[in-house]
């Protein structure tokens, strides 16, 4: 039985109500959940915010709503437990950065970015890509490349590549998140890729 047919058979088993079934269908994704919280983290709050505890919270919110999710299932399981976490994460980078600085700046209005840990491990999950520099990317010269060239795609494209290799997330699941068509993630996808490696083949170009 795969991942999706387990989720699908606990939530069945919750809507029954089999309270086991919950605690199990929130143990399997919650380190899923954390890698999305660390990954996304804002970098000035690192040190102030746990992804855990974000987890944690956005977990206890999901219990209390899970009855009412149930019912109607408006989005895949893990992709409401990804929205309830990703606005808990929102909240609490208000709250901080509000507390550091009152006045909202354009970098604080958009708090949840790509730190420098987040773009090397999304740059060592591309490595695959195939022929050309990005065989090369290992090294640390066009590691920096592979970083800079993420940073200057447009930002749907960007963010289905962060999805897809850095939250490792299904094209179904991307496509619910995004509120796109499956279909278009998929051609977002392949945008980004092709656009990564032109930007890659012209730094290198330019390095000479």
């Amino acid at each position: 039985m795969g991942a999706d047919d387990n989720t699908e058979q606990l939530l069945a088993q919750a809507a029954a109500g089999e309270s086991t079934a919950m605690d199990e269908l929130f143990a399997r994704h919650r380190a899923k959940l954390q890698r999305m919280v660390r990954f996304r983290i804002d970098r000035r709050l690192s040190t102030r915010i746990d992804a855990s505890d974000v987890v944690q919270e956005a977990l206890l919110t999901a219990a209390r709503e899970l009855p009412d999710y149930l019912k109607q299932r408006p989005l895949p399981f893990y992709v409401w437990l990804r929205r309830l976490a990703w606005e808990r994460m929102l909240d609490l980078h208000r709250h901080h950065l509000a507390a550091q600085k009152r006045a909202v700046t354009r970098e604080t209005a958009a708090p949840i970015a790509l730190g420098d840990d987040s773009l090397d491990c999304l740059a060592q999950g591309l490595v695959w890509l195939g022929p050309g520099p990005l065989e090369l990317a290992l090294r640390q010269e066009m590691r920096l490349r592979l970083e800079q060239a993420l940073l200057k795609l447009d930002e749907q494209p960007r963010e289905v590549l962060v999805l897809r290799y850095l939250e490792q997330l299904q094209y179904a699941e991307i496509a619910a998140i995004m509120g796109l068509d499956e279909e278009t993630v998929k051609l977002r996808h392949l945008a980004g890729i092709r656009r990564l490696r032109k930007l890659i083949d012209a730094a290198g170009t330019s390095d000479g």
